[in-house]
C-alpha cells in the first residue's frame, strides 16, 4: 500500500501514565495540580489532546481515585488554553499471579482488578471528550503481570462509555487487538467516528519495527481516525513514521522520559519537538476545536456532587 502522509495532524500528549517512572525523572507529575499544569503546558506547546492518568500525590504510584481525576479535569477545564481531555480507562484490569509454581491465589497486594462500572466511573463523573479502551489482554514486561481485558469486559465498558457520551479511543497493542476492535465496531458497540491508537514497542505486544508498524497501519479501516506512538528512544522516530503513514501523533512522559541522551524531558519539550518534526514534514497541526469537530464531541464540565 502506498504511503499517504498526513497533511493535518493532531498531537496527543500522554502526560504521566501509570508506570513506575515517578522516581526516574523530576518532571513526571504526581499531584493533580502538577498533572494539570503539565497538561496545560503541553497544550501551549502544540498538543491538541492530553491523555491523563492520576497518581497518588504522596507516593507517585498509579491511582483510580475519582477525586484526583475530578481535580485534574477541573484545573484543565479552567485553563487559559483550550485542549481536548482524554482520560484513561485502562486502570483496574491488572492481575499479578503468584508465580510459576503457584499462580493462584494471585498476588492480592499487587493486583487491581475491578468490575466494568468501577473502571469507568471517573469517566461518568468527569465527562471527558475521549476515554481509552485497551482492546485486549496481554503479558507485560513483568514476570507474572497480565493486563486483563476480556471480550465480555470490553463489551460492557464500551457500552457504558458510549452511553456516557465519551468518544472511545481504542488502544491496540497487537494485531489481535485490532481484530477484536473491528468486531466491537461491527457489533455497534463503538460509534463512528472510530478512533484508534497503535501502541508500539511495549513488551510483549507489537514490536516497534517498521514492518510491524505498517502491518498494524494497513489493518486499520480507512475510515477510522488513527494515531500511533512508540516508547523510549524510538518515540520521535515514530512521530515521523506516523506522519508518513497518515496517522496522528502521540508523545509524552508516559511513553518516554528523555529529550535526548542524558537530557530528561518535560512534556512541553516533547510536544515541541514532535510539532517541529511534523511541520518540517509539511503537516499542519490541528487545534483542539478542530479535533472536537473531527471526532464529533463537545467540551463538557464535570458533574457536580
Amino acid at each position: 500500500m502506498p504511503l499517504q502522509p498526513s497533511q493535518h495532524v493532531f498531537i496527543t500528549c500522554a502526560v504521566t501514565g501509570s508506570g513506575g517512572s515517578q522516581d526516574r525523572s523530576p518532571h513526571v507529575p504526581r499531584s493533580p495540580e502538577q498533572i494539570a499544569n503539565s497538561a496545560i503546558n503541553a497544550a501551549k506547546a502544540g498538543a491538541a489532546v492530553v491523555h491523563c492518568h492520576v497518581r497518588d500525590p504522596e507516593t507517585g504510584t498509579p491511582s483510580r481515585r475519582i477525586d484526583l481525576y475530578k481535580e485534574v479535569t477541573e484545573r484543565i477545564r479552567a485553563a487559559d488554553v483550550d485542549v481536548v481531555l482524554n482520560l484513561t480507562a485502562g486502570m483496574g484490569g491488572d492481575v499479578v499471579y503468584g508465580g510459576p509454581e503457584s499462580p493462584l491465589p494471585y498476588n492480592a497486594e499487587a493486583t487491581d482488578m475491578v468490575g466494568a462500572s468501577e473502571r469507568v466511573e471517573h469517566v461518568r463523573i468527569c465527562r471527558p471528550e475521549i476515554c481509552t479502551l485497551d482492546c485486549g489482554t496481554m503479558n507485560f514486561a513483568e514476570a507474572d503481570y497480565v493486563m486483563t481485558n476480556t471480550p465480555g469486559m470490553l463489551r460492557a465498558m464500551a457500552t457504558m462509555m458510549t452511553d456516557m457520551g465519551a468518544r472511545i479511543e481504542i488502544e491496540a497493542f497487537d494485531t489481535g487487538h485490532l481484530w477484536l476492535a473491528k468486531q466491537l465496531v461491527a457489533e455497534g458497540l463503538i460509534d463512528d467516528p472510530v478512533m484508534i491508537q497503535l501502541c508500539m514497542g511495549i513488551p510483549w505486544g507489537a514490536p516497534d519495527d517498521l514492518n510491524t508498524f505498517m502491518a498494524m497501519v494497513n489493518n486499520v479501516p480507512e475510515s477510522w481516525i488513527k494515531s500511533a506512538f512508540s516508547i523510549g528512544r524510538n518515540q520521535m522516530n515514530n512521530v515521523a513514521a506516523s506522519v508518513l503513514a497518515g496517522a496522528n501523533i502521540r508523545v509524552g512522559l508516559e511513553d518516554n522520559l528523555w529529550l535526548e541522551k542524558g537530557v530528561l524531558a518535560t512534556n512541553a519539550q516533547l510536544v515541541e519537538r514532535a510539532a517541529t518534526i511534523a511541520t518540517n514534514m509539511g503537516s499542519s497541526l490541528m487545534t483542539a476545536a478542530e479535533v472536537r469537530e473531527l471526532i464529533q464531541v463537545q467540551k463538557r464540565a464535570p458533574l457536580q456532587s
